[in-house]
């Protein structure tokens, strides 16, 4: 399992679902987990757990649109592990909605976590990984987009552009790592439905059309055709293909785990 041993690694997010599983997978796999969220209580409860299990975590608390505190997280990284190989950029909020229901706060908070997030996080990775010593291996950085950055879904929108954002986002900044000679690689990651807290807002979009809550969960679990919803450490496996050298020869891709749904 030592796939990421001794890297040090930064998941936004990471107090919950996706973050909380890939932060306790990159832990098992030999990474230094810098766990961060806004929610500092089940942040510090998760850096507890993996270090229960004898991983190293730490937890920060950021707000990932907030550029000075992204400056003063990394100053810190930087200042007592010396380097960052590692950056999972997974803090990411659901709106749902009718494009002409749509509400200019809706639209600033899923610009300022989906797309701000992800490129301050990028930006401040860039600044911090280039400064790696040379012969290194290549540093990663994973962003989670989702199938709605790839196809189109009703009463999502907003959402989806905030995504198929994230997705065109880490094409570029894999082409400008590469040319710069940066040896970071980008990759994008697309989850189908994850049973997760975040999937209550599909369900939440699906009851206001009608259907009672049970037919939700089976409606979101019917469209994958496996059958079922996503658990977030399928979600967090793939994180961690990426984070690792098996994924070496991988940059500007798109990493879909979707169930099958995007196959139809």
């Amino acid at each position: 399992m030592n796939r990421v041993d001794g890297r040090i690694a930064i998941v936004t997010g990471a107090a919950g679902g996706i973050g909380s599983e890939t932060a306790r997978l990159m832990a098992r796999a030999g990474a230094t987990v810098i766990a961060t969220d806004l929610r500092q209580d089940d942040g510090q409860a998760l850096v507890a757990a993996i270090t229960a299990e004898g991983g190293k975590a730490e937890f920060h608390r950021l707000d990932v649109t907030r550029e000075e505190q992204w400056e003063g997280l990394l100053a810190d990284v930087l200042a007592r592990h010396g380097r960052l190989d590692v950056m999972v950029n997974n803090a990411g909020i659901y709106r749902h909605g009718r494009i002409e229901d749509a509400r200019m706060e809706d639209m600033a908070a899923l610009f300022g976590v989906n797309l701000k997030g992800v490129v301050l996080g990028t930006k401040h990775a860039f600044l911090a990984m280039k400064r790696r010593p040379a012969g290194s291996s290549p540093a990663s950085i994973i962003n989670l987009s989702s199938i709605a950055g790839l196809i189109g879904s009703a009463n999502s929108a907003l959402y989806g552009m905030t995504k198929g954002g994230v997705r065109l986002f880490t094409k570029a900044s894999a082409i400008e790592a590469a040319h710069l000679g940066y040896n970071i690689r980008c990759n994008s990651v697309h989850p189908g439905i994850v049973d997760t807290d975040m999937a209550r807002g599909v369900a939440e979009s699906m009851r206001a059309r009608g259907l009672a809550q049970d037919d939700a969960d089976k409606v979101m679990a019917s469209l994958h055709p496996v059958g079922r919803m996503a658990q977030a450490i399928d979600i967090a496996r793939g994180i961690l293909f990426l984070a690792s050298d098996d994924s070496s020869f991988m940059t500007g891709s798109e990493l879909v785990i979707d169930g099958g749904w995007t196959a139809r």
